[in-house]
C-alpha cells in the first residue's frame, strides 16, 4: 500500500512540487511561531495578536470573492514564482519593521501571495499527475503540509527563543526562493492545459459563482466544508484550554494534543489515496467527517490528555482523509479553465466560517468550557457527514483522463463517473 501512495514521487515534475511544498510549509510555520511572538513581545496585546492571524486567512476571502478568475487567465507556474518572490520579499523585510503594525501589514501582503499560490497549485496537480494517481498525489501534498503543522511550529518556537524571531524570518525567506526555484523547473503546460479567455473581470467572476452553484461535486465541498471548518475552528480554539484548564496538563499537554492531531492528519491525508479507489470518494468523505467527528467527540470525554490525545489523533485521520476528499472533488467537478476560480470561491466561504467558529468557541468555552466546546464541535462535524452522505449519492464525477484537456465549452460532453 505504502509504494502506491508514494508512486506520484516517481513524476519528476510533481517531485520539484512537493519539495517546494514541504519546504515553503516548513518555513512558513517555523515563521508564523516567530511572527506571534514578535507582535506579542512589540505590544502585549491580545488585539494586536488577533489582527496577526486574521491577516493570514483574510486575504485568502478577498481573493476568492474579487480575484480568483486571475488563477484561470495567469499562467499557473508564473504565479507560484511570483507568489514565492512575493512572500521571500516580505520575509527578507520583516527583520527591518519598526512596529506591530508594519509587521501585520507585512503579513497580510504575505497572505495575500498564499491566496494565489495554494489555488493555483490545487487546480494544476490534475494536468500534473496521471488520472489514477490524483487521490495519491493529493494526499501526498496534504500529509507534508500537515506533517510541517506536527514539526515546525515546535522547532519554530526553539529557534525564536534561543535566536530571536529575525531567525526564522530569514530562514523563511531562504524557503520561499528555494520553492520558487524547484517551481520554475516545471514545465507550464504541465500546471494548466490552457488559459480561459476572459469575458471581462467581473464576469469571470459571475461564472466561477455560476460553476461552483451548478456543480454538484463543487456545491458539496462548499456546503459541507463550510459546516465542517465551523466544528474545526471551535477546535482550534478549545485546544488549549482543553489541555490546560480540563485536562490540567499544561503547556506539555497543549503541545501533546498539538502533535496528537498533526500526526493523525499526515496518516488520514497518506492512506486516503488508497480508499479513495476502494470506496469511493463520497464514501470516503462521509467516513472520513464521521470518524473527525467521533474522535474530537471522545477527546473531548477523555479522563486524561493520555486517552484524549489518542481520540484527538483519530480526529485528525478524519481530518485528513477529508482534505483529500476535498481537493478530488474540487479537482473532478470543474474544467481546466474553471478549476482556480472554484477553488478559491470555495475556500473563500470556508475561511468566514472558520472564522465564525473561532468565535463561537470563545463564547461556549467560557460559558461552559472546553469539554463542551470540543463536544459540540465533534457534534458539528457528524452533521457535516450526514450532509456529505446526502450529497455525494450519485454524484457524478468527470473522468480524469478527458479533463486535464478539456475547455469549459467541452465540459458538459465528457464522459461522467458516479461517485457511488
Amino acid at each position: 500500500m505504502l509504494g502506491r501512495q508514494l508512486r506520484p514521487l516517481s513524476n519528476p515534475a510533481f517531485r520539484l512540487l512537493f519539495l517546494s511544498s514541504l519546504g515553503s510549509s516548513v518555513g512558513t510555520l517555523f515563521a508564523a511561531v516567530a511572527l506571534a511572538v514578535d507582535v506579542y513581545d512589540r505590544t502585549h496585546s491580545g488585539l494586536w495578536v488577533s489582527a496577526l492571524m486574521v491577516v493570514e486567512f483574510a486575504p485568502t476571502i478577498v481573493i476568492g470573492l474579487t480575484l480568483g478568475p486571475l488563477v484561470d487567465r495567469l499562467s499557473r507556474r508564473s504565479l507560484m514564482i511570483g507568489s514565492d518572490v512575493a512572500r521571500a520579499a516580505v520575509f527578507v523585510a520583516l527583520p527591518f519593521a519598526p512596529n506591530a503594525a508594519s509587521i501585520v501589514a507585512l503579513a497580510a501582503v504575505a497572505g495575500l501571495a498564499t491566496g494565489f499560490f495554494k489555488p493555483a497549485a490545487g487546480a494544476g496537480l490534475p494536468n500534473l499527475v496521471p488520472p489514477e494517481e490524483l487521490a495519491q498525489a493529493n494526499g501526498l501534498l496534504q500529509s507534508v503540509e500537515n506533517l510541517s503543522w506536527a514539526v515546525a511550529p515546535v522547532l519554530g518556537g526553539a529557534l525564536t527563543a534561543a535566536a530571536g524571531p529575525h531567525a526564522a524570518y530569514w530562514i523563511n525567506g531562504v524557503s520561499f526562493l528555494v520553492s520558487a526555484a524547484l517551481v520554475s523547473g516545471i514545465p507550464g503546460r504541465l500546471l494548466q492545459s490552457t488559459t480561459a479567455l476572459t469575458r471581462g473581470h467581473w464576469r469571470d467572476v459571475a461564472d466561477g459563482l455560476s460553476a461552483v452553484a451548478t456543480s454538484r461535486p463543487l456545491l458539496t465541498v462548499l456546503v459541507v466544508w463550510t459546516i465542517a471548518q465551523l466544528g474545526a475552528g471551535i477546535v482550534n480554539v478549545g485546544e488549549i484550554f482543553l489541555a490546560k484548564h480540563s485536562f490540567h496538563a499544561g503547556d506539555f499537554g497543549y503541545g501533546l494534543l498539538f502533535t496528537a492531531i498533526g500526526t493523525g492528519l499526515v496518516v488520514g491525508g497518506v492512506l486516503a489515496g488508497s480508499f479513495e479507489h476502494r470506496l469511493g470518494v463520497g464514501t470516503l468523505y462521509a467516513l472520513s467527517l464521521t470518524v473527525m467527528g467521533a474522535g474530537f467527540a471522545v477527546a473531548a470525554v477523555s479522563p486524561d490528555v493520555w486517552v484524549g490525545s489518542v481520540f484527538a489523533a483519530i480526529g485528525g485521520v478524519g481530518n485528513g482523509g477529508a482534505l483529500v476528499c476535498n481537493m478530488v472533488l474540487v479537482q473532478r467537478g470543474a474544467s481546466d479553465t474553471l478549476r482556480g476560480r472554484a477553488f478559491t470561491m470555495i475556500w473563500s466561504v470556508n475561511f468566514v466560517a472558520t472564522g465564525i467558529g473561532m468565535f463561537a468557541a470563545g463564547v461556549i468555552v467560557d460559558q461552559v468550557g472546553a469539554r463542551w466546546a470540543w463536544g459540540s464541535a465533534g457534534g458539528v462535524l457528524v452533521v457535516a457527514a450526514v450532509v456529505a452522505y446526502i450529497l455525494t449519492r450519485g454524484v457524478v464525477l468527470l473522468r480524469p483522463a478527458e479533463v486535464r484537456s478539456a475547455t469549459e465549452a467541452e465540459v458538459a460532453q465528457l464522459p461522467l463517473e458516479r461517485t457511488a
